[in-house]
């Protein structure tokens, strides 16, 4: 669990039922208790992180190799000496394509012996134009990037976690899965998408101990985004490690029972 040391925790209804369960976590966290276990230990996991190079995706590879699994890190264009750490290795790869998504399964199944925690962070952003002004291939792009990907490493994951029966799966929509915004219609579609096919396979492998959650930021502070707004108020946008942080925690054994969940992360933006 997360450091709570030095932490002071108020809990309503503390002495029965769920409150007590929730006192005796939080002690067990360090709150009030002068206890600290440090940060998740991930000792002896296998985790494959899409997407683990980037803006988001090298605070999340980072904070899982911190948490000692062993990364698979997927991207484009990626090297093992992008993170110089011994438990880390790369893949390169597209994932728009359905056999090359097998592939790399497969090549970490070999490599590793399975696979625990799927981490999809693959997406991109297109928009600015209306709905009718649309065309046919920024939907595409649209599609492969914040759908088609995910449909394709999930469904090659998962009949892994189903033969071990344990697994976890997250993967990062996007608030405007649920809160459309005018002129982004093509980018907001395939990550409402992601969300409904996140929550079937949670429902399909409710019986497996295998979990899909989606976790719903607003807009990341990255240096891309900067980029793309520089007179944004940057202060209101989400911090990459607080969505690293909870992805560690997401992973590891205590949230077993937190599946189909859509999780915001707004920021100052809620």
């Amino acid at each position: 669990m997360g450091k709570l040391h030095g932490k002071i925790a108020a809990t309503t209804g503390a002495s029965q039922g769920i409150g007590a369960g929730i006192a005796k976590a939080l002690a067990a966290g360090g709150a009030n208790e002068g206890i600290n276990e440090g940060t998740v230990n991930l000792q002896g996991k296998v985790v494959l992180i899409t997407g683990a190079k980037g803006g988001l995706g090298t605070f999340v590879t980072n904070s899982f190799l911190q948490s000692g699994a062993r990364v698979f890190g997927v991207s484009r264009s990626i090297a093992d000496s992008d993170f110089s750490h011994p438990k880390f290795s790369a893949i390169s790869a597209a994932l728009s394509d359905a056999d090359r998504a097998r592939q790399l399964v497969d090549a970490v199944v070999d490599k590793a012996g399975r696979i625990d925690g799927l981490l999809h962070l693959v997406g991109g952003f297109a928009g600015g134009r209306s709905v009718a002004d649309t065309d046919d291939a920024t939907l595409d792009l649209m599609l492969d990037l914040n759908l088609r990907s995910a449909f394709h490493v999930i469904r090659a994951v998962l009949p892994i976690m189903r033969a071990q029966r344990s697994g976890r799966m997250v993967a990062i929509g996007s608030k405007v899965a649920v809160e459309p915004a005018t002129l982004a219609g093509v980018y907001a579609a395939p990550k409402a998408a992601l969300v409904s096919l996140v929550r079937t396979v949670a429902r399909e492998t409710s019986d497996l101990n295998v979990s899909a959650n989606v976790l719903l930021p607003g807009t990341m502070d990255t240096p891309a985004n900067r980029i793309a707004d520089p007179g944004a108020d940057y202060s209101k946008w989400v911090h990459p490690c607080q969505v690293a942080k909870l992805l560690v925690h997401l992973v590891s054994d205590d949230p077993s029972q937190i599946s189909g969940a859509v999780i915001p992360i707004y920021g100052g933006e809620a």
